[in-house]
């Protein structure tokens, strides 16, 4: 296995996943999909995404990807040793950005299978793939820790989806 699960999400993990979920709000309040996402690094720097699907017309401007290419400048050494927080476990499509980015630690707040609960198919089936499935098939190993405990990550959703 070439995820590794630590289950060790702390007060500091908590308080960058509800920024990340302050940022799903501002995305949502857009007019984009509910998702956000921030990369941390040793020295406390920060970038962040949002999802920007609607108003770039991009499907793949997910707040992940987005970020991965906001953090393009930074040094594969520090990605290493960097945290992504996302407000929703990643699809497949972030988790191959997140994978090949070099970034050694991710922490999510809403789980993949309770979005899948909640989204209805609007003409593209979704890609039921976690991206702790997409790791797994993977040849270094990312510490996955998540979901978190967050009511706010779940109201994000609650109405957009429809």
């Amino acid at each position: 296995m070439t995820f590794v699960s630590s289950s060790a999400i702390s007060a500091v993990d908590e308080a960058y996943l509800e920024r990340a979920v302050a940022l799903a709000w501002d995305a949502r309040n857009r007019g984009d999909h509910p998702f956000g996402a921030l990369l941390v690094a040793p020295d406390g720097s920060v970038a962040e995404g949002l999802n920007s699907t609607v108003t770039d017309s991009d499907p793949t401007g997910h707040a992940e990807t987005n970020l991965v290419r906001a953090a393009g400048g930074w040094e594969l050494a520090v990605l290493a040793e960097s945290t992504l927080y996302t407000s929703t476990e990643p699809c497949a499509m972030c988790a191959g950005a997140i994978y090949w980015s070099g970034i050694g630690r991710m922490v999510f707040a809403f789980s993949s299978a309770e979005l899948a609960a909640i989204v209805d198919d609007d003409g593209v089936p979704p890609l039921r793939l976690s991206s702790r499935e997409v790791f797994e098939r993977g040849g270094r190993p990312i510490v996955v820790d998540g979901p978190a405990d967050l009511t706010s990550a779940a109201d994000v959703h609650q109405g957009f989806w429809r």
